[in-house]
């Protein structure tokens, strides 16, 4: 099926694409930590009921024919949750470690990234006009999630960084992604896809950092309440980029995108 849209439903690139990405990851975190390990239903069961919630999600998604911030951000959120139990799944149940779950998701990764390359011929999300290059972009989006978390409890656990110092050190390198795409002539699509894939470890050990028990390096904040804030802010993040839709469909100019810088990813 290679249905052609009228344009792409994926948001514009701009510094508010990447603070409500960070929230939804940091959201996927919490929410899959809260069902699996708060609620005590586990990995396994965990990873079925989100890959349907997920599933269902996508499906919505797919269906319509112009972009939608809440189904765009609720689907981010549901491949967050699911990734988060799936690599808990992997790494913890099936019991492969972070770093031999990683290198496999590491492959995942580049495997998708090269078939949609030679399928498509760009990995510009701009160019996500069709079907079947926006089921390649949400089965890329479910693997990059996945290795995120894997790579946040890697970089927290088996490093001896701990959630917080593992938390700056991400940070930092999203920090240096930041100034190659201002200061260099680096790709901007290879740069936006290292930024996409560093913004769910960083999700993952800063929610772990705030959830996780003080015993073992976190600041105990029950995860029912972290999941509870980060999805009203979340959802206060979507009305925001709805309203922005709206006037731009209308041609009358919000009041919040005004000097908002967009990022070249073509």
């Amino acid at each position: 099926m290679s249905t052609q849209l009228s344009q792409t439903k994926i948001p514009e690139i701009t510094l508010f694409f990447w603070i409500t990405k960070i929230t939804a990851t940091t959201l996927g975190e919490t929410g899959g930590d809260l069902l699996a390990q708060t609620m005590k239903i586990g990995y396994a069961v965990s990873t079925i009921i989100l890959l349907g919630i997920m599933l269902a999600t996508l499906v919505a998604q797919l269906r319509v024919r112009k972009f939608s911030p809440a189904l765009y951000w609720t689907v981010i959120a549901t491949t967050s949750m699911a990734g988060t139990t799936i690599s808990d799944y992997m790494d913890r149940t099936l019991k492969w470690g972070y770093y031999k779950g990683s290198v496999v998701l590491v492959a995942l990764l580049v495997s998708a990234l090269l078939f949609w390359r030679a399928r498509f011929g760009s990995l510009s999300i701009a160019r996500v006009t069709r079907f079947s290059m926006e089921l390649m972009f949400w089965t890329t989006v479910l693997i990059a999630n996945t290795l995120g978390t894997a790579l946040g409890d890697w970089m927290s656990d088996n490093t001896g960084l701990g959630f917080g110092r593992a938390t700056l050190v991400i940070t930092a390198l999203i920090g240096v992604v930041a100034y190659l795409h201002y200061r260099t002539s680096v790709n901007k699509v290879v740069l936006f896809w290292a930024g996409f894939v560093l913004i769910q470890p960083f999700g993952a050990t800063a929610g772990d950092f705030w959830t996780k028990k003080q015993s073992i390096g976190g600041n105990g904040f029950p995860t029912y309440y972290a999941s509870a804030v980060l999805l009203a802010i979340l959802i206060i993040f979507v009305l925001m980029s709805s309203s922005d839709t709206v006037a731009a469909e209308t041609g009358v100019p919000s009041d919040f995108e005004d000097g908002v810088m967009a990022f070249d990813v073509a």
